[in-house]
């Protein structure tokens, strides 16, 4: 049993399940006993994409974190009778909800504010929210003749956090580096050249017959490799900042207010919707 409350809007917020724990749809409203404040009737929204409101009666539902459980079979719900209450329950509409869902109904109240059995009293209708004599919004239980409009603002923030890490790290790596040096070797040729009156004498300086030798180096160049370190540049790590533009969506909840009229010369009702205007 769900125990008074003085916001029913803390129950709008879940779903109502049926008895075997599916969703038969979300909580549109709340209706409650204008005595007792004890939530009567629950207004949810059942159908394809949820476009049909559908009373459920709350006597012996249960909670269920954020949901409402109820002891009926979703197919139960869907084919409830369809009553446009427009803030308010008649004791007509009661009594033919009532026997729908096989709950006796009857005038006398009980200390739950649920209809109870035997004796006559006057039926104090179940009201929604919005159909009673005080105003009940998110300024209090209680309000005086001014209705609070409220609206979602989006509010956008930068926060810094780290985006990865980047470092230098120095390794070494072989390649193979082919050069071409030009190298240069001596080697020897023979020349002879006969005796002339110029040479004469040089020939004939020694013996006449001897043996002897002469000598002759010969030198070549050898390529030497040697390896040296030679510094190349310097290299460090530098930030700059980079500004792009990103774009963020978000839905914004905006309450509306509309104004309803009923009575006046012609009898008739009017809902005027915000921005409205009528005259009659």
């Amino acid at each position: 049993m769900l125990s008074t409350i003085d916001n029913p809007e803390r129950l709008t917020s879940g779903s109502l399940l049926a008895s075997d724990g599916s969703k038969i749809g979300g909580i549109a409203d709340i209706y409650v006993d204008r005595e007792t404040r004890q939530p009567e009737w629950a207004l949810v929204h059942t159908g394809m994409f949820g476009t049909k409101e559908t009373f459920v009666p709350l006597a012996e539902a249960t909670r269920q974190g954020d949901d409402l459980v109820v002891p009926y079979e979703k197919s139960t719900v869907k084919d409830a009778p369809r009553i446009d209450a427009d803030g308010e329950l008649t004791e007509a509409e009661e009594a033919e909800l009532y026997r729908y869902y096989g709950l006796t109904y009857s005038e006398n109240r009980s200390g739950s504010g649920l209809p109870d059995t035997g004796g006559t009293r006057d039926v104090m209708p179940s009201t929604a929210r919005r159909g009673t004599d005080q105003g009940r919004d998110t300024s209090g239980p209680n309000t005086d003749s001014a209705m609070t409009r409220s609206e979602e603002e989006l509010r956008v923030s930068k926060t810094r956090r780290p985006s990865e890490l980047v470092r230098l790290r120095k390794y070494i790596v072989t390649e193979q580096k082919q050069v071409t040096v030009p190298v240069e070797r001596e080697e020897f040729r023979v020349e002879r050249e006969p005796i002339t009156d110029a040479n004469r004498a040089q020939a004939m300086s020694g013996p006449d017959l001897s043996t002897e030798e002469h000598e002759l180096q010969l030198n070549r160049e050898d390529v030497v490799v040697e390896k040296e370190v030679v510094p190349r540049e310097r290299v460090r790590l530098e930030k700059d900042t980079v500004t792009e533009d990103r774009t963020v969506s978000e839905e914004l909840r905006q309450e509306r207010i509309d104004v309803e009229r009923e009575g006046g010369r012609d009898g008739g009702t009017d809902r005027l919707r915000e921005g409205e205007r009528t005259s009659r």
